[in-house]
């Protein structure tokens, strides 16, 4: 079970779990940061035998460590969130300490103007030409055409009879 939270916390770089399970979380994932802060092979096939999956080992020591490079440890950090509507667990939320959330560019208020305008109002309809309208009568022409083709054989058969 804490494998699993421990490559979510990897993977999403915050977990939503119970405060029990959250604070023996946090041991598991400075155990595995201070194994990848060693970076040798060694270390990375010692964290790839508990995480079990490649991309998450290379996350880990490329991405993850070296932002914790000049830490001595507390990699991670403990938020209490409340308690579970359920059963009034109390609920924490465990992130890593190099945790950011990508801030949304704030648009302004022409921007969400334009945005709601280009959603409401109808697309306009492309102004026919006058050769688009003269190709158009000759394959008219051509229609009438082929529909006397068509009742001329019905005539035949209604007269057969």
């Amino acid at each position: 079970m804490f494998r699993n939270m421990l490559v979510s916390l990897l993977q999403h770089e915050r977990v939503r779990t119970t405060l029990a399970k959250g604070k023996e979380l946090r041991v598991w994932a400075d155990k595995i940061i201070t194994l990848a802060k060693k970076n040798t092979l060694h270390a990375r096939r010692q964290a790839f035998s508990l995480l079990r999956n490649e991309t998450l080992v290379k996350k880990l020591f490329e991405e993850i460590t070296p932002k914790m490079k000049d830490r001595e440890g507390g990699y991670t950090r403990i938020y209490k969130m409340g308690w579970r509507q359920g059963d009034a667990a109390p609920l924490s939320l465990v992130e890593l300490v190099s945790y950011a959330p990508a801030e949304e560019k704030k648009k302004t208020t022409m921007e969400k103007a334009k945005e709601v305008l280009g959603k409401v109002t109808p697309k306009k309809k492309e102004k026919k030409t006058e050769s688009k309208e003269k190709e158009k009568k000759p394959k008219k022409e051509g229609k009438g055409s082929a529909k006397e083709k068509k009742e001329k054989p019905k005539k035949k058969a209604s007269e057969e009879k």
